[in-house]
């Protein structure tokens, strides 16, 4: 299966046609859901290019960081990436983080809220179904790649994966989980989820609300499918990504029920 086609002297990547696609859909979530808050989307046309800037340069801090196992086995580690800064720099040859993207985006949003002096929290909670969309959209572009898939699998709706794709120790395994249509499926209910509990409960939930519940649900699901994930990033047998997203399940929790408990009416600054 082809990855991409060559456009004069450029060559377009489809996991790149699909991010975007997921992007623009996304945005259409996020107009409904802005209307709906009474707020119009000059903020966030303005602050787009410096939330995309930091997302991808957030998702390519994550991969430096954190390389799966068969990028090490390759000599492809932290390391290597820091002695080669052309490498590191070379996002378009692959190698992108969620996590990442997730923090280099709030971070950036929060920065240019703040010189705008608006409340970010109205915004996270804003985009929160159409983050969850865009991530569901997006995994189609492991299925491509024929990358993020998990453990061998025979049951009716296992992927093929060819052999210059798969792992070295299951070179001789062909089928496997697909683990990027579980977590697009996942994504899925999290938007569902998002949009009905923002309107059922929208005067209940204080402001930054909807954004933690977003990376709660989003968090359970990814802690579970990481148990079935093949490649891996690991540290001294821990699995990095899995433990961290665990971290932030139990941080959203924390702060949920204490924002919840929170009877100050202001909105508050995440």
């Amino acid at each position: 299966m082809p990855t991409g086609f060559n456009l004069g002297p450029f060559n377009i990547h489809y996991y790149g046609i699909l991010i975007t696609l997921g992007i623009l859909i996304a945005m259409i979530v996020v107009h409904r859901e802005a209307a709906r808050r009474g707020e119009t989307l000059e903020f966030l046309i303005d602050a787009f290019p410096w939330i995309f800037i930091g997302a991808m340069i957030g998702a390519r801090i994550w991969h430096i960081l954190t390389p799966p196992q068969s990028m090490i086995n390759l000599g492809i580690t932290t390391r290597y990436y820091l002695t080669h800064l052309n490498e590191a720099v070379a996002i378009w040859k692959g190698g992108i983080g969620i996590f990442g993207a997730v923090i280099g985006g709030t971070i950036a949003i929060s920065i240019y809220a703040k010189v705008k002096e608006k409340p970010v929290s109205i915004w996270l909670d804003t985009l929160a179904p159409g983050m969850a969309l865009a991530q569901a959209v997006g995994r189609w572009g492991n299925f491509i790649n024929q990358e993020v898939y998990g453990l061998p699998s025979d049951l009716p709706w296992a992927i093929t994966i060819a052999p210059q794709y798969r792992l070295p120790e299951y070179s001789q395994v062909a089928t496997y989980h697909p683990l990027f249509l579980y977590e697009s499926i996942w994504s899925v209910l999290n938007m569902v989820l998002l949009l009905w509990v923002g309107r059922k409960y929208q005067d209940r939930l204080k402001l930054g609300s909807l954004f933690l519940i977003y990376l709660i649900i989003y968090g359970v699901g990814r802690v579970g499918l990481e148990f079935l994930r093949l490649d891996i990033s690991v540290f001294r047998g821990i699995n990095l990504n899995q433990a961290f997203i665990g971290v932030v399940v139990i941080v959203s929790g924390v702060l949920l029920r204490s924002n919840q408990k929170d009877k100050i009416t202001q909105p508050t600054i995440l």
